[in-house]
């Protein structure tokens, strides 16, 4: 007899929530999907009998993945840190020699990503968990420590996220408290929130990629504005967008569209979506959680 596997449908169920998990942990829409492909490739060698709770084993699974995927890198890294580490080294004003290792590595969009200082294991801890309200009692086997261990693990990534500069700007922390309350009431379809946070002349602009993806041109007015986001963004993640505030959006892996947002008196004034490559390749993004 045939041994039975789960359905594809399951796993396309689950594939936008694990497209996130990956996201989070890895900072990576390319490295994103690369995971949740090696996902699938596992998923389709186990038994549907030897699976109690799909949609736990498929976050777990991806989660493990993410951690090999993050060790991997940190390696990489410290071993091409070596090479050149005789050579004279030109960077940019600012940029670390490992800010510019990692932007050699990101394809496509050069995702910088917020919680890269920290070591992978903080780094998984403190996204399932904070992030994905994922328990202390799944993620402790995924880094293989007790979970009295893993929660100082988070502990540990949650305060050093926190004394980021981020997180000691008040303005900053103002203008990203209106990202999440514009994502949380695009996605939960309340327009009267959408609105809160919209100057009354804020304009939507779209580039020409965009536009040929469906996008409308131009949308001006908060209401008109509110009205085409609401109940949408659902595959939204918020990001730092050359330094400023806005969205990452991958509604599949082949495409990506990142909406830009700029504020005017303690609004959201202006959205830019950009889904041209070549511009989305010379854009600084850093994944954020949300």
């Amino acid at each position: 007899m045939e041994a039975k596997k789960i359905p594809l449908e399951q796993f396309e169920a689950n594939r936008p929530h694990l497209r996130a998990v990956a996201c989070r942990l890895l900072g990576s829409l390319t490295e994103a999907e690369d995971a949740v492909q090696e996902t699938w490739l596992r998923l389709s060698q186990v038994e549907a009998r030897d699976i109690t709770n799909v949609g736990g084993w498929l976050t777990t699974t991806t989660a493990r993945i993410c951690l090999d995927m993050l060790r991997s890198r940190k390696t990489r890294r410290e071993e091409s840190l070596d090479k050149v580490e005789d050579r004279p080294v030109t960077r940019e004003p600012g940029k670390t020699p490992e800010d510019q290792i990692a932007a050699a590595d990101s394809i496509g969009l050069a995702l910088f990503v917020v919680l890269e200082r920290l070591a992978p294991a903080e780094r998984l801890a403190f996204v399932l968990h904070d992030v994905f309200a994922v328990p202390f009692s799944e993620i402790a086997p995924i880094v293989r420590r007790s979970e009295g261990a893993t929660r100082q693990l988070a502990s540990r990534a949650r305060s050093r996220v926190q004394a980021s500069p981020i997180a000691g700007d008040a303005k900053r922390n103002r203008h990203w408290k209106l990202v999440e309350a514009f994502l949380k009431a695009a996605q939960g379809g309340d327009f009267d929130a959408l609105l809160s946070v919209l100057d009354p002349d804020a304009v939507f602009r779209a580039d020409d990629e965009a536009i040929r993806q469906g996008s409308v041109p131009e949308i001006r007015g908060a209401a008109a504005v509110a009205a085409a986001f609401k109940g949408r963004a659902r595959s939204a993640l918020p990001a730092l967008v050359d330094g400023g505030f806005g969205l990452v959006i991958a509604p599949d892996e082949h495409r990506h569209v990142v909406l830009h947002l700029t504020f005017r008196n303690g609004r959201i004034a202006e959205i830019w979506a950009i889904a041209n490559p070549e511009r989305l390749a010379r854009l600084e993004l850093a994944l954020l959680p949300d």
